[in-house]
């Protein structure tokens, strides 16, 4: 099964810690996302930039409205994606909670919905198969 872990992070919490704690707690994030990779656990990840550079869509009145960055209720946001192969939910929370991504925040784990994702899939090979042509 597919995972998608949501990676929550505090950067209150994050930068109370000097500079070289960061970068240690970084490297420990590497090293796990390592260790997973070596048991074919891990699918792909992307690191995300803080909520100041987003920008949040909403349809008000049939019409697109954008509203800059940052959009945020909590002190923690989305950090990163990190994209987990498991054997099932209880697996998946077993790899996750050994994180040291969780000293920085929560992670939010869901599975992938895979019959959404064949619709997907078959359509991304009806485009490039018309491309092709």
């Amino acid at each position: 099964m597919r995972f998608v872990c949501l990676g929550y992070f505090d950067a209150e919490k994050f930068e109370s810690h000097p500079i070289e704690e960061q970068q240690g707690m970084m490297d420990k994030c590497f090293d796990y996302d390592d260790e997973l990779r070596r048991g074919g656990h891990f699918v792909g990840g992307q690191a995300l930039q803080g909520p100041q550079s987003a920008v949040t869509l909403h349809l008000k009145n049939g019409q697109v409205q954008t509203m800059d960055g940052p959009f945020v209720e909590t002190k923690e946001y989305l950090g990163g994606l990190l994209f987990l192969e498991a054997r099932d939910l209880n697996h998946a929370i077993a790899l996750i909670s050994k994180h040291p991504g969780l000293a920085a925040g929560p992670f939010e784990i869901r599975p992938v919905d895979e019959e959404v994702q064949r619709l997907i899939s078959q359509r991304d090979a009806l485009i490039r198969s018309q491309t092709k042509s």
